[in-house]
């Protein structure tokens, strides 16, 4: 008998039918034995119709109110379970944040897990053997209604299960697991049997949409394996769990395109200690991520600083930057959205040193230009005109021959 937490997303349970399935399948798992914590998103499209609503009472909704709103989301999923479970002759508590005392800070609508405190979930699991938790949302000090923000679902189950030490954490989707590259893009892209958190990680902050970043931090953090398969067949999905030795012997596991990227330039900007804080102060202090940065002599004394936002905060950022750059005597700020990113990820990559020369030679051989390049132990990463993203990915899938396992060291 196993301690199970089970994710579902809002596809998984996007319709009634959808969610008497997924009710089906959790009894089975609980007929065999297993108790579980199941956690369910909102169902499909309901948390962006909850924004409409509020943007029609007014453009700037208030933070809290709207985690109020949103909330209601997953409280209709867990309990519109918890009433087919019932209907099947199985018992069934549904819990909001709050009762499943989730506790998180106080910053509505990307709010941070602190802390779980247990207890009612172990009771209602030896009591019941199904419990249906709201993910998502929490609760802060102030017994204010949080929510985690996109991707918040993941991270409240991946915590639950850290939290009641559950032997496995099943995220439940659209896809059967993780690939070596996005299918809708590379036709020969393969599905992996297993995923360290460290690659999985690199994967998720460069834009591979299965995971949410905070989720991964959690596994790796609490140890928890997460179990990523669809809710669509029974077909055997992706661990992503600690690296091992086997798992170093390949070179590259996984080709990441983003395509969420944009690229600004502080043209010829005097070159004087100071200045470079002044640019990416406003930056920060609006919340706005900068990924990869680069600075390159110019002349006379000044330097082109050129970095990359996200595509949703570049109007934003370049009218911080146009406001400093003028104060600072920069010649001029220029931006592109026309860019992609595209990265290769692997454990092998830490005691290989031919990998980056190898990615830039694939590249070259479909005359793609490099425009930035970025690196840490296991990904590389290079913006390149958005025309050839594609094209990137399928080039560089090939020559690591990710389509047949990988390329070994």
């Amino acid at each position: 008998m196993a301690l199970i937490v089970q994710k579902y997303g809002g596809t998984s349970v996007g319709s009634i039918e959808r969610i008497k399935e997924v009710a089906e399948s959790v009894i089975e798992s609980r007929e065999k034995g297993n108790r579980l914590v199941v956690v369910l998103s909102a169902m499909a499209g309901q948390t962006d119709a909850l924004i409409r609503l509020s943007k029609e009472v007014t453009e700037t909704p208030d933070l809290r109110e709207l985690d109020v709103l949103m909330a209601t989301g997953e409280q209709a999923s867990v309990s519109l379970f918890a009433m087919a479970v019932k209907s099947m002759g199985y018992d069934c508590c549904s819990l909001l944040g709050f009762q499943a005392a989730i506790y998180t800070d106080q910053i509505h609508g990307k709010a941070r897990i602190k802390n779980i405190d247990a207890d009612r979930i172990l009771k209602e699991l030896k009591e019941r053997g199904i419990v249906a938790v709201a993910g998502f949302q929490g609760i802060d000090d102030g017994s204010n209604i949080t929510t985690l923000g996109r991707g918040g679902s993941d991270t409240t189950a991946v915590a639950l299960a850290a939290a009641i030490g559950a032997s496995v954490c099943e995220i439940y989707t659209d896809v059967e697991g993780i690939f070596s590259a996005d299918p809708n893009v590379c036709a020969r892209a393969r599905k992996l049997d297993r995923i360290s958190y460290e690659e999985m990680l690199e994967m998720a902050s460069l834009g591979a949409k299965v995971l949410d970043i905070r989720s991964v931090e959690f596994a790796k953090k609490f140890n928890v394996p997460i179990h990523v398969r669809s809710s669509f067949n029974r077909n055997e999905g992706t661990m992503v769990v600690a690296e091992s030795k086997e798992m170093e012997k390949i070179l590259v596991s996984g080709v990441v395109l983003d395509k969420n990227e944009a690229r600004i330039t502080v043209a010829k900007l005097p070159d004087r200690p100071g200045n470079a804080f002044r640019i990416f102060d406003p930056i920060f202090k609006a919340g706005i991520v900068v990924d990869m940065i680069v600075q390159n002599p110019s002349a006379e004394g000044r330097v082109d600083l050129t970095f990359t936002v996200t595509k949703t905060h570049f109007q934003e950022t370049l009218k911080l930057v146009d406001e400093v750059a003028r104060e600072i005597g920069a010649e001029k700020v220029l931006g592109d959205q026309d860019i992609a990113k595209v990265s290769i990820v692997g454990l092998g990559m830490r005691n290989h040193a031919g990998v980056a020369s190898k990615m830039f030679e694939t590249l070259a051989r479909e005359n793609i230009n490099i425009g930035l390049i970025s690196t840490s132990e296991i990904k590389i990463s290079c913006v390149i005109e958005g025309k050839y993203a594609e094209l990137a990915v399928r080039a560089l899938h090939d020559a690591f021959g990710l389509g047949n396992g990988g390329e070994k060291n």
